[in-house]
């Protein structure tokens, strides 16, 4: 059973605030905090050394997702690692690639950019309760498909898609599985093993405690062969003086110096969700989203996440108040409150963490209460 007391002490956001928009970003943790002090007092008397190795960081993360160290790139953010793909694959005319739509930009744009070369980009619409299922995305794939990419946790409804099943219907075809993992990844379990995971791609900076500027690119060591580098730097290749003889692990795909500063603090906080496990930590949010579903339930609001089957939630609340003036009205008198969530093509979006409380979830709605019923 987690601490939740010892563990709040870790988060200084909770001493002035409700902070429930992790899905955004991490508020900063006092582990990480420290580790960048620590950083710039190191680099004021070794300003030519690092404290940290990139294999560091790559066996922590490869220990919580899976996969070996070796197969990780630290790139910046999720954008970078999903062009880096997109960019990377031998596209030929009449192929296609398969994704749902309203998806993340970052999980949109680097395919819909793939129209210029004569790729197809297929788009699959939503069911009317918000939902991608496997069945859906089965429709769409057909011999002439590449790649399937999808969000393992939707950003805007928190819908956790069932990788697994989508992971056979894409190899069932020969595409490659490329999943966004930057709203699932420290929060709910993944594994790319146990998923069937080619290419996992992610920002640090909510679920993973780190900052922006962090993140990861894992590509299955099978397709170094076909997932060519687009943007190698000094450290995708062995020092050779006339040649380019790239290093035969993903190490290919990072294209330069990274923020060693950055990914030195986010060692902290990949420790802190090794020590917690992130099976504690999902059933610590399916916790507090149910305070707030059956809240939100309660006050007759329309939710947009799924809420029947656990498979299927996160740590991603998303409702409206039935107009998009009333879900900013309602944003400004949280944020008047001390109450941070965020709003999400037009939705309001409610993303609590480990740390949060029950007290917290029932102020939250509270609040959300009164505004209603004062409107």
């Amino acid at each position: 059973m987690l601490n939740i007391e010892e563990i709040r002490s870790y988060f200084p956001v909770t001493k002035n605030q409700i902070y429930l928009n992790n899905a955004a970003q991490c508020p900063l943790n006092t582990f990480v905090e420290k580790r960048l002090l620590e950083y710039t007092d190191f680099a004021k008397k070794f300003p030519d050394k690092r404290p940290v190795s990139r294999i560091e960081v790559k066996k922590l993360l490869s220990g919580l997702l899976g996969g070996s160290p070796e197969d990780y790139a630290l790139v910046s953010s999720t954008g970078i690692g999903l062009s880096t793909v997109a960019n990377g694959y031998p596209w030929k005319p009449g192929d296609n690639v398969v994704l749902p739509e309203y998806e993340h930009w970052n999980n949109t744009y680097p395919w819909l950019n793939l129209k210029n070369r004569g790729v197809e980009v297929r788009l699959i619409p939503m069911t009317a309760d918000y939902r991608i299922t496997p069945e859906m995305i089965a429709k769409y794939v057909d011999k002439n498909t590449r790649i399937v990419s999808v969000a393992a946790v939707r950003f805007n409804n928190g819908y956790r898609t069932d990788l697994a099943k989508i992971s056979k219907i894409a190899h069932a075809h020969q595409a490659l599985f490329v999943v966004d993992g930057i709203q699932a990844a420290g929060v709910v379990p993944l594994n790319i093993e146990k998923d069937g995971i080619d290419i996992l791609a992610g920002g640090c900076f909510k679920w993973l405690l780190g900052m922006h500027g962090t993140g990861y690119l894992y590509v299955k060591k099978e397709l170094l062969n076909i997932i060519k580098p687009v943007m190698p730097g000094m450290f995708a290749a062995v020092d050779l003086p006339h040649e380019l003889n790239y290093f035969p692990d993903s190490r290919q795909y990072e294209t330069g110096t990274i923020a060693y500063a950055l990914y030195y603090a986010l060692t902290a906080g990949l420790e802190l969700l090794h020590k917690i496990g992130i099976p504690a930590i999902y059933e610590r949010v399916l916790e507090l989203t149910n305070l707030i579903i059956h809240g939100l339930q309660e006050n007759k609001l329309s939710l947009l996440t799924p809420f029947n089957n656990k498979e299927e939630r996160s740590a991603i609340v998303s409702f409206t108040t039935g107009s998009i003036d009333r879900n900013q009205q309602l944003l400004e008198q949280l944020a008047s409150e001390n109450i941070s969530i965020s709003m999400r093509s037009n939705y309001l979006r409610i993303s609590p963490s480990f740390y949060n409380t029950e007290a917290e979830m029932k102020e939250l709605i509270k609040t959300t209460h009164q505004f209603l019923k004062n409107k």
